[in-house]
């Protein structure tokens, strides 16, 4: 398994939301229109302290769920703990932990940073994990067998970072 591109889509913060947010649906249309991924892997967020950072963060996981749309992807959702359970094998790891087994899963000398391109690259690991086993599964009761590419991860915070 190794990564093609990983990368972080920066605005700037003073930028107005309007404009920050059609920054981003360009960047992702054009990495869409760039990579052709067969899936897009979004974060499902259960529980967020800070309302305003789950309110960027829902805002900017639309913008990617409509360019899948848009670009004819499958869309997949995991919550944090079943991309810790599939990266690390234990639900409750550490974010340290998850980065780590991402880097060594990718056969990268460091820990992808800044941490938004680890858990970025953390979600297409667990996909990628998780469609083996779903296609196994399809094909040992008679289904289909599907492949992935690449996916794509998005997350929008306060600093401006995407």
């Amino acid at each position: 398994m190794a990564a093609s591109v990983a990368g972080v889509i920066e605005t700037d913060p003073a930028a107005p939301l309007h404009e920050r947010l059609w920054m981003v649906q360009h960047e992702i249309d054009s990495l869409m229109d760039d990579l052709h991924p067969e899936a897009v892997v979004v974060e499902r967020v259960f529980f967020q302290v800070n309302a305003r950072t789950a309110m960027s963060v829902g805002q900017v996981s639309g913008l990617a769920l409509a360019a899948a749309a848009k670009f004819g992807c499958d869309v997949v959702q995991y919550t944090p703990n079943e991309v810790k359970q599939a990266v690390v094998g234990y639900g409750a790891a550490s974010k340290d932990q998850v980065q780590r087994m991402v880097a060594a899963t990718l056969g990268l000398e460091i820990v992808p940073r800044p941490a938004d391109v680890a858990d970025a690259l953390a979600l297409a690991v667990c996909h990628l994990a998780s469609s083996s086993f779903h296609r196994a599964v399809r094909t040992a009761v008679g289904g289909t067998s599907e492949t992935y590419g690449m996916t794509v991860g998005s997350n929008m915070k306060e600093g401006g970072r995407t």
